[in-house]
């Protein structure tokens, strides 16, 4: 028989992993569309690096968050 708390901490790991891995994946996308942006304009540069580093700030947040819920919930 499968104890319940093995399920716990496998689907926490899983969250975890997924959580990241969304992250990774946001900000690649984040910092892609800013290097497309400023060879498009490169006179836009600095306000277009600045908004990029504040979203990217914005879903480390929500990423970590993600992750400390999926270890409180062990």
């Amino acid at each position: 028989m499968l104890d319940l708390s093995v399920l716990g901490a496998i689907g926490a790991a899983i969250g975890a992993g997924l959580a990241v891995i969304g992250a990774g994946f946001g900000i690649g996308k984040i910092g892609q569309s800013a290097m497309e942006a400023i060879g498009r304009q490169p006179e836009a540069a600095d306000k277009i690096r600045t908004n990029m580093i504040i979203i990217a700030a914005l879903v480390e947040g929500v990423a970590l968050f993600a992750v400390v819920v999926c270890f409180l919930a062990l």
